[in-house]
């Protein structure tokens, strides 16, 4: 339908976004600038209220009357709305009460059928805001305390669904709440949607000892179009007929307006240092079931007065039609006051404000169309002149006017609808027939209020104030009888004299309810106007699912609004007069950046091709990054500006409790001196500025390294990513911002077993950064890399034994019994010769390839085995779980803590020990391979490295001639597959020799040997087990438990390697 204004207020938006410190900030000069990027926007905003009191089968009406406007009784919805049915004619097939009222079922809508919709709705609505009331059912206080309306979500996704089912397509969700039976949505059009910003939803519970949700409010605050701020309160207040109830119902709004407090708004990027509240809006609305009641007439006459009107809506004779009859009697409906009005002159006693013959229909008591009144409020047997006698007894328009609530510049529209409470379920116009005929009352209300309205009462009030003061000043200097002074024109009287009642509340009983639009002022400040119109306001009589029918008001809204599009414009030329006005006098620089795109073109050393570029903003691209593969780019800074620069990288708090940095923890920024040679550039504290003077330059080192096994799982794991931003600040200049990035190459190393086993064939490098899930196929036993490292491992020992013997230069450190594993003994001390081997075996190891032809041909055999074994660490040292895991390490030390003295002989009895910890380790059979794996390997060094020979003690070794460690080189694959193994043929086994008897060559060679497994053992323990926690003691928290442990676990391997 057509809408026309109902009440129009012009009210002055003047949004205060912060302040900063700095006058020439951009989002300041933005905001002064503000008249020219905003533009004239209107939304037209629905606001339906309705306390469905728990009722099955409500939900199923909500789209009919709340989006397509349908349910209006057209007799009894005001003259307005019936003129406008008669012209649309979207009422003109609509079905009879009666039939309506018969096919009521819970399962389906109760609106009357062939009824098009009469309060617009649809797609005409920008804003639908629901508030409803009484959702959950909840029979005792105890389900109150015990929460059960809060956590259960079933209710609100119902009504959700049921709204958004009705809604047309598009329409997005803003905010919603439940606090208890209180339910708030809030819907935006496509268009409207984008506009929205800082939306703020309070929940206050009002109800039980004061703060229980069955009753408060649940209120949402939005900004709309980046200027107007609107607050929406669904609120659900005392119940009650008693003077005590009314006061709760007071108290109930003093605690909502003061308790309700917003998150601060972002204006233009700057977060608001104040906290909002209700109050602060520029548009508000309160809403809900606010149950204020009729005071002062007796509860069964109102009853009766009202169905007079409502019985002439059904057929006559029919079953409803009848029982109103009934209700009514033959006696003339007189209501009396329970109590004397207020404002009343006493003239009459009983105060009448109706008298109408019951037996008589409305109809036949109208006047002839030829005298018919055009104000329906002139003509006594109308429906307005009978809401216009009960409205005085209004208790929300008497604590209105007494101001004790909703006295500060709330206001509603013109009431022509019937009392929305309370009716018999299923009835249009049947008020409670049950034993308490509980009288109408308008409980269900909307009210609104402008900016303009708060800002006037709060004038008024502080100029009641000073009038008082001034008042009391009189009276202190004995002026207070002046009055009896013969040359005092005329006397004052502050409470009686000069206050007028507030013109957005006051009430005249003979204004005739009158619903054509009332044009109120308008006040503008600094440019800015809006406007708001009440275009309807009404209920919807023939919605029948429960007690009280529904309530809806339709605003028209006119606002300025941002237009993103001038705003960017906008924010670009005041940057561009920022800086021009600011860059004329501050010191500026120019940053040269060195950076590659390949990985390719990563030189011998790791530097990156020098690129130039004319400044950071295109950043540093490391290409792709790997596990301990360092990689530097050089920064050129240059001061280019008339003055001394001084700059510094700015540091960035760190989140794990470190000291800050100034780039993540995988990256390092150096500053290099400009006036020393290449070689001898000295290395300056990242934490000092530097002073250049025009024209100078400096040059800043970035290198990118990984070797934290940490940032190694979660690159993995593409928990985080090799992209950053430097910020390089020039004091009293602009800062320069220098982007990172770098693509990671995944890597074996920090993950477990249980990864490793799933990576196919082309190593680590063949994965996407992303978890390895045990959904991934199993490919191996145990990991290919440690099979691959073992195995190189021993045939490395052959040659450097082989080149020991035949080169001068060669000799294998025969006093370092840890040689090679113990880092204290490797030969090769130069750490980044070092780095530069273990980038080729790397390389070698994460892509699948042969570890034997990574290094280059003329790498001694000495120095490729000392970085296999730093390699082989390494990886042992990055298992997430270790070769023996926590829950098994746990499960050793706990069997040998609990035997006491009975302690297993570990080191007496190694083929006892080592059947114990593969019986153990059996549990997990890829570890158990895993563990032979690494044993094997460091049983044969130790027999190659530390021989002893069988010649030296007659041994006769194996009997069955063939052992596992024997066929190393010929089957290593068969012997990987076994889960125990012995010593290798041809040597002599450590259980062998144990307590024979021989010559001193042969004792310093049996000693050699304990030693050198001695030795491993204590290498491979650090990173072999990993739990640190014995009988509930943990470790690292006592010194003497720990070092405890760690003997233990040393004597395990030390026992395990002698039984091989």
């Amino acid at each position: 339908m057509s809408t026309n204004p109902r009440i129009s207020t012009d009210i002055p938006i003047d949004p205060e976004p912060p302040t900063t410190s700095n006058p020439h900030s951009l989002s300041k000069a933005v905001f002064a600038r503000r008249a020219e990027y905003t533009g004239s926007q209107k939304i037209k905003i629905k606001i339906g209220s309705w306390n469905v009191a728990a009722c099955p089968g409500t939900e199923k009406d909500l789209g009919a009357w709340f989006v397509d406007g349908k349910g209006i009784a057209k007799n009894l919805a005001g003259q307005y709305i019936s003129r406008e049915i008669e012209e649309d004619g979207s009422q003109f097939y609509v079905e009879g009460v009666d039939a309506q009222e018969k096919r009521r079922k819970k399962k389906y809508s109760t609106v009357p059928k062939g009824d098009t919709g009469t309060i617009v709705g649809g797609e005409d609505i920008g804003l639908y805001v629901l508030g409803l009331q009484e959702v959950a059912d909840l029979a005792s206080a105890r389900e109150y305390i015990i929460g059960r309306a809060y956590t259960d979500t079933a209710v609100m996704v119902k009504w959700r669904t049921a709204l958004m089912e009705a809604l047309p397509s598009g329409y997005t969700l803003i905010a919603e709440q439940q606090m208890t039976g209180l339910l708030l949505l809030i819907f935006a059009s496509p268009t409207i949607a984008p506009t929205i910003s800082s939306v703020s939803t309070v929940s206050v519970g009002t109800g039980l000892m004061g703060y229980m949700g069955n009753k408060g409010s649940v209120t949402t605050r939005i900004v709309l179009g980046e200027t107007t701020r609107l607050v929406f309160i669904n609120s659900h207040l005392a119940s009650g007929n008693d003077p005590a109830h009314l006061d709760r119902r007071c108290w109930d709004v003093g605690q909502i307006l003061q308790r309700t407090k917003f998150n601060p708004i972002s204006w233009s990027g700057v977060l608001d240092d104040t906290q909002e509240g209700i109050g602060d809006e520029d548009f508000g609305f309160f809403f809900g079931d606010l149950n204020f009641r009729l005071a002062g007439l007796p509860g069964n006459d109102i009853r009766r007065l009202l169905m007079l009107h409502t019985r002439g809506e059904y057929d006559i004779g029919g079953k409803a039609s009848n029982e109103i009859h009934n209700e009514l009697g033959e006696e003339p409906i007189v209501v009396h006051s329970i109590e004397s009005d207020d404002d009343s002159d006493g003239e009459s006693d009983p105060h009448t404000i109706g008298t109408i013959e019951s037996g008589s229909t409305v109809s036949s008591s109208l006047p002839d169309p030829d005298d018919f009144i055009e104000d329906p409020s002139q003509d006594p047997t109308s429906l307005q002149a009978t809401l216009d006698s009960l409205l005085p007894h209004d208790e929300l328009r008497h604590v209105q006017k007494a101001r004790k609530a909703f006295y500060d510049g709330w206001r509603e529209g013109p009431i022509t609808f019937l009392p929305t409470y309370k009716y018999d379920v299923g009835s249009m116009g049947m008020f409670d027939s049950s034993e308490k005929k509980r009288a109408p009352s308008w409980c269900d209300r909307i009210l609104f209020r402008t900016r303009r309205d708060k800002l006037e009462f709060d004038e008024k009030i502080q100029e009641e104030k000073l009038a008082r003061i001034k008042d009391e000043e009189m009276k202190s200097r004995g002026m207070d009888h002046a009055r009896d002074e013969e040359d005092v024109l005329f006397d004052y009287n502050p409470d009686d004299d000069g206050v007028d009642e507030p013109t957005n509340n006051s009430y005249d009983e003979y204004d005739g309810g009158n619903d054509e639009p009332q044009k109120l002022s308008a006040v503008m400040k600094e440019g800015s106007l809006d406007k708001i119109q009440l275009e309807v306001y009404t209920s919807h009589q023939r919605v029948l699912s429960s007690d009280h029918k529904p309530l809806d008001a339709v605003f028209t809204l006119e606002y300025d609004a941002v237009i993103p599009e001038l705003k960017a414009k906008i924010q670009q030329e005041v940057a561009r007069e920022l800086d021009r006005a600011e860059n004329e006098h501050r010191p500026g620089i120019t940053v040269v950046v060195d950076y590659s795109q390949e990985l390719d073109d990563t030189s011998q050393d790791g530097t990156l091709p020098r690129r130039e570029s004319t400044g950071g903003a295109e950043g540093v691209d490391f290409g792709s990054v790997a596990y301990q593969r360092r990689k530097s780019c050089a920064l050129t800074i240059a001061n280019t500006s008339q003055v001394p620069a001084t700059c510094g990288f700015v540091e960035r708090p760190s989140v794990s409790g470190d000291s800050d940095r100034i780039a993540p923890p995988w990256l390092n920024v150096y500053f290099v001196g400009s006036k020393l040679n290449e070689d001898s550039r000295a290395q300056q504290d990242l934490k000092e500025c530097i002073t250049l003077e025009p024209g100078d330059a400096v040059n800043a080192t970035l290198e990118i390294f990984i070797d934290d096994i940490s940032l190694v799982k979660a690159l993995n794991n593409a928990a985080i990513q090799l992209n950053d931003v430097l910020v390089l600040r020039v004091i009293d200049g602009r800062d320069h911002f220098v982007p990172i990035h770098g693509a990671w190459l995944p890597s074996c190393f920090g993950r477990s077993i249980e990864e490793l086993i799933r990576i196919p064939e082309g190593g680590s490098r063949s994965l996407q950064p992303s978890p390895i899930t045990l959904s991934h196929d199993i490919h191996w036993s145990a990991p290919r890399e440690l099979f691959k490292l073992t195995s190189t491992i021993d045939t490395l020992i052959d040659r450097v034994i082989a080149d020991s013997s035949m080169l001068s230069n060669a000799q294998i450190p025969q006093e370092s019994y840890g040689w090679p594993f113990d880092p204290t003994s490797w030969l090769l001390k130069d750490s980044k010769v070092r780095e530069t081997l273990k980038g080729y075996l790397l390389d070698s190891l994460e892509t699948d390839k042969n570890l034997n032809e990574a290094f280059p041909p003329e790498i001694p055999a000495l120095e490729k085995l000392e970085i296999l074994s730093e390699i082989l660490l390494l990886f042992l040292h990055s298992l997430s779980d270790g070769i023996i895991p926590s829950s098994l390490s746990s499960k050793l030390d706990f069997e040998i803590v609990s035997r006491g003295n009975r302690a297993l002989p570990i080191l007496e009895r190694p083929e006892e020990t080592k059947g114990w910890v593969l019986d153990v380790l059996s549990a997990m059979p890829n570890h158990n391979i895993a563990f032979v794996f690494l044993m094997s390997m460091l049983s044969r060094a130790a027999s190659e490295l530390a021989p002893i020979s069988k010649a030296e003690d007659g041994n006769e070794g194996d009997s069955d001639g063939k052992s596992v460690m024997g066929n190393v080189r010929g089957s290593m694959d068969s012997m990987r597959r076994s889960l125990s193994w012995k010593g290798r043929a041809g040597a002599v086994s450590m259980d062998g020799i144990i307590g024979g008897a021989g010559d001193k060559g042969r004792e310093l060679s049996i000693e050699r040997r304990k030693r050198v497994v001695r030795a491993y053992a204590q290498v491979f323990e650090r990173v072999v087990f990993r739990n640190e926690v014995v009988g509930g003691v943990v470790a690292s928290g006592k010194e003497k438990e720990k070092k405890g442990i760690e003997e233990r676990r040393r004597e395990i391997l030390e026992s395990v390697l002698r039984a091989s």
